[in-house]
């Protein structure tokens, strides 16, 4: 019956007739949220590499990280065109000029036809969003905004230093100046199940995103979180109720929405659980088999009870 949701693949080779292969970068950028600028300890499920390579402590500029990966990426994805994802921690915390010096370097290679900088929404200063928006106007650009969850109650639990309100007006910001904002939530957050996952695509649906991505709770040894789960205390998703929640979050999501990913990386030297997040092709069979067992498809209607997702 055809893809059931609006694919990453599907977008690029609607807008760019073909395959782009992604390079994930680590300019060396900090966090608000580790160095005390809003608080030390950073989200209770960041590892000590900021969801990044590491890269830049082994002394690799940004120029070096992507000569380093074209090769193989060339090889792998059978393209020599690339998205410049600027990963690790929080890449637009940092002055102007910085910023303008870690971009161009990525944007000096004419085969990097996408810029795609992960950051919060609390690091969004009008100077830097006109920055990127000068950027778009040579190369797409793509704002990723870490969210994780709609509830300033689970904001809140893990540490993540803003609400749901200033995830918005970044959003809005970023609009007025034509970028496409991605947003990054998290799936089996402490206290939230199906209802507040869905709740959370409803109070996103309006905001005009271009897409999203979705990850499972995991967590890493490096992570303030382990010593919770090393005690008992956090209960991570199953791969089948993982799969079942993500079908019908999907359901949910506007159509026009491009679902860059359904599952995430987790570094697995590092990974403490679920074990299961390590194996990425079955993850996304489970999540289609879960989409054609509900007959769903992206925008395809009203949500789902917990029931009818098996959580």
């Amino acid at each position: 019956m055809g893809e059931r949701y609006y694919s990453l693949n599907r977008y690029l080779k609607e807008r760019f007739g073909g395959r782009l292969a992604k390079i994930p970068l680590d300019a060396g950028f900090g966090c608000p949220n580790r160095d005390g600028t809003i608080g030390s300890g950073g989200c209770v499920f960041c590892d000590r590499r900021g969801s990044g390579t590491g890269a830049r402590e082994r002394g690799l500029s940004i120029t070096a990280q992507i000569e380093g990966a074209r090769e193989y990426l060339s090889r792998r994805y059978r393209t020599g065109r690339f998205i410049a994802y600027f990963q690790a921690f929080s890449n637009t915390f940092g002055p102007v000029e910085e910023l303008k010096r870690a971009y161009g370097q990525a944007l000096a290679f004419d085969q990097v036809e996408v810029l795609a900088v992960g950051t919060r929404p609390d690091c969004l200063e009008e100077e830097k969003l006109d920055l990127l928006a000068a950027i778009n106007r040579d190369r797409e650009v793509w704002l990723e905004l870490g969210l994780q969850s709609a509830h300033d109650s689970t904001l809140r639990r893990i540490n993540r230093g803003h609400d749901f309100q200033t995830f918005r007006r970044a959003v809005g910001k970023a609009a007025e100046r034509g970028l496409k904002v991605f947003v990054h939530l998290i799936l089996g957050l402490p206290g939230e199940g199906y209802p507040e996952a869905a709740r959370t695509i409803d109070l996103l649906r309006p905001l005009g995103l271009t897409g999203v991505k979705l990850h499972g709770l995991h967590v890493s040894s490096d992570a303030p979180l382990a010593r919770e789960y090393r005690a008992g205390k956090v209960k991570l998703l199953s791969l089948e109720e993982y799969a079942g929640m993500a079908a019908g979050l999907i359901g949910l999501m506007p159509p026009g929405w491009v679902i860059q990913r359904l599952t995430g990386d987790p570094n697995p030297e590092t990974l403490l659980g679920p074990k299961w997040m390590r194996d990425k092709p079955r993850v996304l069979a489970a999540i289609r088999k879960r989409l054609e067992e509900l007959n769903l498809r992206q925008g395809g209607g009203p949500g789902l009870t917990e029931q009818k997702t098996g959580l």
